[in-house]
């Protein structure tokens, strides 16, 4: 990978990693484990041979004085407000933790307090950025804004229907500008605006501040069906995946299109995910060419190809965590991975989703609120399963109530909620309160 991602220079993070397993192995010798050092030197290869040594424990000793410190650096840098911080906190960060108690609730605790349906397969879902608003989009060609706190008070209303907009009711916008199925949709990071992408080949803006908005006040027309598409953290800038290998990198004030000068930076097949990192300083791709790139939001240039990123099989989704340290993968193989972008190394696999091995549609992993957990639907069941982020230990499975295959699921990004969108023309919101202590 480039200077960029890693300022440390290849030789000296090799030369490093030998000092490393010669402090362990003498630190083994030290403590009276010769067999395990032993065995080690020999995997390891090391020369000359290590005596026996306590340093390992004396550097550990001083480092844990001084990690608290650099942890606390680490979550400033993620310009957290107070009550964001108390809410999700700093996120998942393998590099200090090693033993986290998990404060969030688990998946499978979480009810579904409102079903909104289309009149077609449900086939995409958005949150806004402050969690207050839901977006769904059908193969019907429509969309629907939904409130969160409406659908929360409605949540125990027996006799509920979604059949129409009205004082009170969640669904406050439904959109018609496509002419064929709305593939994905995304909220401004900062404007009352929705940006919707559609097998029509164009990318629509909506702006829904305007209670009549039905059609949308800017069309981005592009030449083939979009799959994707991620605002930049600022807002300025939207970046698109087609069914064409090539990234588009459009300016939304005035519809210019970008795109890479070097064609062979450029995938080899369909683009399936695009997603920005937070600070704006890469957006990562995926695509049925089984690879995962990392791009310069900047230069609009690819700096780092993960080829063969689930064995082959397509790439269904990609996404950053929070702090812009990892990137979280699922593949058509039904497996879920936690990418390290500093190493480009694959730190966990998620495993045991998917009965048959083999996906036919794809779908999303993603991160609850809190980074504490990763969520992934099962396609032949129907069913979500979850892992702990850190250490990938499966948690309890929770029925979707779908059915049909899950073709997206969000979660909001500060509280315990997220959206599935199913083939059987519905949209479920899932809920659950966090109860301090419990």
């Amino acid at each position: 990978m480039r200077s960029e991602v890693n300022n440390a220079k290849p030789e000296m993070c090799i030369k490093n990693k030998d000092y490393l397993y010669r402090l362990i192995i003498s630190q083994l010798f030290y403590d009276g484990h010769s067999t395990i050092a032993t065995n080690l030197a020999v995997l390891v290869n090391v020369d000359p041979p290590c005596p026996p040594s306590d340093r390992l424990m004396s550097v550990v000793t001083k480092g844990l004085q001084h990690e608290t410190d650099r942890q606390k650096e680490s979550e400033q840098a993620l310009n957290l407000n107070p009550i964001q911080q108390m809410l999700i906190g700093p996120g998942i960060d393998l590099e200090f933790e090693t033993n986290v108690s998990c404060t969030a609730p688990e998946p499978s605790l979480y009810e579904t307090v409102y079903v909104t349906s289309h009149k077609g397969p449900c086939r995409a879902g958005a949150f806004s950025p402050d969690g207050q608003l839901i977006a769904t989009g059908s193969s019907d060609a429509s969309i629907k804004i939904l409130d969160v706190e409406r659908m929360l008070a409605k949540a125990h209303d027996i006799g509920n229907t979604d059949n129409q907009e009205g004082q009170g009711h969640p669904v406050i916008r439904t959109l018609y500008d496509h002419l064929e199925e709305v593939t994905c949709l995304e909220f401004h990071p900062n404007k009352p605006i929705l940006a919707s992408g559609s097998r029509d080949c164009h990318v629509k803006l909506f702006d829904y501040s305007k209670t009549s908005v039905k059609k949308a006040f800017k069309t981005i027309n592009d030449v083939e069906p979009i799959t994707c598409i991620s605002f930049h953290p600022v807002g300025d800038f939207l970046v698109m995946g087609t069914n064409s290998p090539v990234i588009r990198l459009y300016d939304i004030n005035t519809v210019q299109c970008y795109v890479c000068s070097l064609p062979s930076h450029q995938h080899t097949g369909p683009v399936t995910s695009i997603k920005y990192e937070p600070s704006a300083r890469y957006f990562v791709s995926s695509s049925r060419d089984g690879s995962i790139k990392l791009w310069d939001a900047v230069s609009n240039k690819c700096v780092n190809t993960l080829d063969k990123a689930h064995d082959g099989s397509q790439v269904c989704s990609v996404t950053f965590s929070r702090n812009g340290k990892y990137i979280l993968s699922s593949g058509k193989d039904s497996l879920v991975k936690l990418w390290e972008l500093s190493t480009s190394r694959c730190l966990i696999a998620y495993t045991g989703a998917g009965t048959t091995g083999k996906q036919e549609h794809r779908t999303q992993a993603l991160f609850n609120h809190t980074e504490e957990y990763v969520m992934f639907p099962d396609e032949a069941t129907t069913s979500l399963c979850a892992w702990n982020a850190r250490n990938a230990s499966r948690q309890q499975l929770l029925s979707l109530g779908h059915n049909g295959a899950i073709r997206s699921i969000v979660h909001s990004p500060n509280s315990a909620a997220f959206l599935t969108c199913s083939d059987d023309y519905r949209a479920r919101f899932w809920y659950r309160k966090h109860l301090i202590g419990a």
